[in-house]
């Protein structure tokens, strides 16, 4: 970060306080909805090898106006209290903005995890949630962490039986963590989830003719070149699902050890089998290497989709970026100072608090499924199956006609939980997507997504706070 640039934490509060000015909400309101209710900072021993180390840890709670709160737990050694104080607030309004009813919240341990052996990681995880434990930082009706970068399932379900080793009996106690394993009280379709949200949140955007012709966009996703930042679960999944359901074209992958670009297209799916054999995604066939990694973000494309980590486009390189969309995979990708340089290009920014919200709406399932204690579709798949049985052999019978098996199977099918799942995030993006169109169209001095995104999220946790009769 340059000297003089402002920090995650502060380009969130930066934001925030440019959308406060388009709304006409009580100063002693916004004040609450913009700090932090609670920051738990941890330091704990925990034996490695023959030694021990003291772990820096955080779990900050941003809003409790919704409970529980909701938010993801990151392993890196990046993490500090600054960076998680942020991504808990864009939590709030996340959350806000895709209606689920939680508070923001975030949580991370100040470690490399690919420095440990996975007992270590099991050591530390189950410690940190201890600590969680001891100070009420967790329940299914408290706060609920969720895997982020540098953690999965593995993860969540060593947070899930250190939980319930505390709370015997609690009978909804699976619900003090999503993301877990399908086996461990998970949800199909999660670990999926935020690349296809960003899909869905792309499918939306350029659906609208106006807003494209401003940008020299056709409609729909087939054929627009991108480029992806990141081929960690977003980036990946991001890919796979662009390339796969919406015909785009990938020419450029970024990941830590470089990246590679091809005007023909890189095969995603193909992409990620030879990375998992090599350790690397250079040298793909069909791909030439750049000189750096950070030379993709400045390729020539319709979309840009950074999926790493936050700052990644800033005052040094935003002036270069050639992307005629940048969809906010990850959190905070670009900074405040970099996005005022992206808009005065016409740049098209789909906020991270928006696009990557497919993790949390799909979190918010588990957790219903979790305090319902039944799979999704296990009352009604059979039952629909049936009905949808008896109107084709009805048809076919009035008509004369014969179906093949295939096209039966097709027509008659009932829905599995994967396809509610991936029916409802579909449904939340889309509406999502509209709501803050509207307020972007309507309110006119409101220049970008961004704003208009914030101004959306506020209006509807000051309704809360309102309702609850805190606030007049």
């Amino acid at each position: 970060m340059s000297t003089g640039e402002l920090s995650f934490y502060q380009s969130v509060q930066r934001n925030f306080d440019k959308a406060a000015a388009h709304t006409d909400l009580h100063k002693g309101l916004l004040e609450q909805i913009k700090v932090c209710n609670a920051v738990y900072s941890m330091r704990f021993p925990v034996k490695i090898g023959n030694e021990y180390q003291v772990i820096e840890a955080y779990r900050v709670q941003h809003s409790q106006h919704r409970l529980p709160t909701k938010g993801g737990i990151r392993y890196s050694l990046e993490v500090n209290q600054d960076e998680v104080m942020a991504l808990a607030a864009l939590m709030t309004y996340k959350c806000a903005i895709v209606d689920v009813p939680f508070g923001g919240a975030k949580g991370g341990v100040r470690i490399n995890p690919k420095a440990y052996s996975t007992k270590q990681l099991e050591s530390i995880t189950r410690r940190y949630a201890a600590e969680l434990i001891r100070k009420n930082f967790i329940g299914p009706g408290i706060d609920v962490p969720a895997p982020d970068y540098g953690t999965g399932g593995r993860e969540m379900a060593w947070i899930l039986d250190t939980y319930i080793s505390f709370n015997h009996g609690d009978i909804d106690g699976a619900a003090c963590v999503t993301g877990k394993p399908v086996s461990q009280n998970g949800i199909r379709g999660r670990e999926e989830a935020t690349g296809r949200g960003v899909y869905y949140g792309l499918k939306e955007a350029v659906s609208y003719k106006d807003d494209m012709s401003r940008i020299g966009l056709t409609t729909g996703m087939a054929g627009k070149t991108m480029v992806i930042q990141g081929l960690g679960n977003v980036g990946s999944y991001t890919g796979l699902i662009c390339q796969n359901e919406g015909d785009a074209k990938i020419i450029a992958v970024s990941e830590f050890e470089g990246a590679i670009h091809s005007e023909k297209g890189i095969n995603i799916a193909e992409l990620i089998k030879y990375r998992k054999e090599t350790g690397s995604i250079l040298g793909f066939p069909g791909t030439k290497k750049m000189k750096d990694r950070a030379a993709a973000l400045e390729l020539p494309c319709d979309i840009l989709v950074p999926a790493a980590l936050e700052n990644q486009i800033h005052v040094r390189n935003a002036a270069n970026i050639q992307a005629k969309i940048v969809a906010e995979a990850a959190n905070g990708p670009v900074s405040s100072e970099g996005e005022d340089i992206l808009l005065k290009k016409g740049v098209l920014i789909i906020p991270d608090m928006f696009i990557n919200a497919g993790g949390v709406t799909v979190s918010y399932f588990e957790w219903l499924k979790n305090l319902s204690h039944m799979r999704f579709g296990r009352m009604e798949k059979r039952f629909n199956q049936q009905t949808y049985e008896n109107i084709l052999n009805l048809v076919v019978k009035l008509t004369g006609k014969t179906l093949g098996d295939k096209e039966r199977l097709f027509v008659a099918r009932g829905a599995d939980e994967i396809d509610l799942v991936r029916s409802g995030l579909e449904e939340t993006m889309v509406s999502a997507y509209q709501q803050i169109r509207e307020v972007y169209k309507r309110k006119k001095k409101i220049t970008d997504l961004r704003t208009a995104a914030f101004v959306c999220a506020l209006d509807k946790i000051a309704a809360d706070y309102v309702s609850r009769g805190i606030f007049p």
